[in-house]
């Protein structure tokens, strides 16, 4: 099990992750010999042998189809973390600006408001 940290302690979110995983790829399979029996079920000129065969390449052709959009929204999801993040980063270097450049013209702004002293 990879949930393990280097001290050899769970890391509960790995470990949810993982059980995550192993559910979605095991729904995900079901899902695929769901709809190759459905693809199959009017082939009423095929052999068993023919249907069974028929469904596994099915399935297996359903689960590498949604494996490899799994990871194309894999890949964008870590696009869009790199985009958000150096928007981020930006957004908090101009607002960190704008507040010091408050901080130093307030006090420069209250002596020029202030009414003269007689």
């Amino acid at each position: 099990m990879t949930a393990r940290d280097h001290d050899g302690q769970v890391d509960v979110t790995a470990l949810v992750n993982e059980i995550q995983g192993h559910l979605l790829i095991a729904a995900t399979r079901q899902e695929g010999h769901e709809a190759a029996a459905r693809f199959t079920a009017p082939l009423d000129w095929l052999t068993n042998h023919q249907r069974a065969e028929l469904e596994r390449q099915f399935a297996a052709e359903h689960l590498a189809v949604v494996r490899t959009s799994w990871q194309r929204t894999a890949a964008r999801s870590t696009e869009l973390r790199a985009e958000y993040e150096a928007k981020y980063r930006r957004l908090k270097g101009r607002l960190t600006a704008v507040a010091l450049a408050l901080a130093a013209t307030t006090p420069l702004l209250l002596l020029l408001l202030a009414p003269p002293r007689r």
